[in-house]
């Protein structure tokens, strides 16, 4: 089994960057596609970012030119560099992967975008 862990949310003023991390268990950045997803207060989850098993990435339209995502394999580490940080990227966000044709989740790290 995986073991996902996020870090590197905090609070940032708009227009702000941050760079969240986390850490994978067992190194499958190079067989497994990664994702990051978010979920803001009462809203659904929703995803922001893919980097596929072949490194190729992709975005959703809300965060596309601002959000960057990479994986370093060595250290089995997933990244997502966010600049141009808006109110409205506040949210719990998430790293997951599919293993077993199900979704294993870490436990999110908080990003607040305020003033």
């Amino acid at each position: 089994q995986v073991q996902l862990v996020e870090s590197g949310g905090g609070l940032v003023q708009p227009g702000g960057s941050l760079r969240l991390s986390c850490a994978v268990s067992r190194n499958i950045l190079s067989i497994n596609a990664m994702h990051w997803y978010r979920q803001a207060p009462g809203k659904q989850r929703e995803w922001a970012a893919t980097i596929t098993s072949s490194g190729i990435p992709d975005y959703a339209s809300d965060v596309k030119g601002r959000f960057t995502i990479s994986r370093d394999n060595a250290t089995h580490t997933l990244y997502l560099q966010m600049n141009s940080l808006k109110p409205e990227d506040t949210a719990i966000y998430y790293c997951t992967t599919i293993m077993g044709g199900r979704y294993i989740w870490g436990q999110g790290t908080q990003v607040t975008v305020s003033s």
